[in-house]
């Protein structure tokens, strides 16, 4: 069988692929749509002898009766499922070793995740320096916004006229 350090990788693998898109998943357990992934991505699925639909039945037949989730245990069991029917011209021994060579130390992969693009209009419209008027007053000279003193009047409760010139000279003008 298997040496231990491919072991090792199987095993990691197995809880990379098993806590993909779950946040609160441990890595104990895998479901249906992470061992489907799984066999997409490390190229299990060949989509001649062995296609998606091979790999639900097989996940069907391991996991418990009621389950929806197979344990590290079953995953190997399906594997060795699988391995025959993915490389037919060798011995059962054989196909299970190579088939573990194609899962062992791969990751889930993010194929087709969008990604922002910053063109034409957008790019305009968040240039802050082009900015005129009260918008201006919302940002400092690096561009980076001012919170709510740059949305809000911020009120001066200092007693004195807004557009007075000589504010804080009438204590030194009174004398005691």
């Amino acid at each position: 069988m298997a040496g231990s350090a491919e072991v090792a990788s199987l095993e990691e693998s197995f809880r990379k692929f098993a806590i993909y898109g779950d946040t609160k998943a441990t890595g104990q357990e895998m479901n249906g749509k992470n061992w489907a992934k799984l066999c997409k991505d490390c190229k299990v699925t060949d989509g001649k002898s062995v296609t998606s639909t091979d790999v639900d039945i097989v996940f069907s037949k391991v996991k418990g009766k009621t389950a929806r989730v197979i344990n590290y245990e079953e995953f190997k069991k399906a594997l060795e499922e699988l391995a025959p029917k993915r490389f037919k011209d060798k011995s059962k021994e054989e196909a299970y070793e190579a088939i573990c060579q194609l899962v062992a130390g791969k990751e889930p992969v993010n194929v087709g995740v969008t990604k922002a693009k910053n063109v034409g209009a957008v790019e305009r419209l968040t240039d802050t320096s082009k900015y005129t008027g009260s918008h201006k007053e919302r940002f400092d000279e690096s561009g980076k916004g001012k919170g709510k003193s740059g949305r809000e009047n911020i009120v001066d409760t200092s007693g004195y006229v807004s557009a007075y010139k000589n504010a804080g000279t009438y204590d030194s003008k009174v004398k005691k």
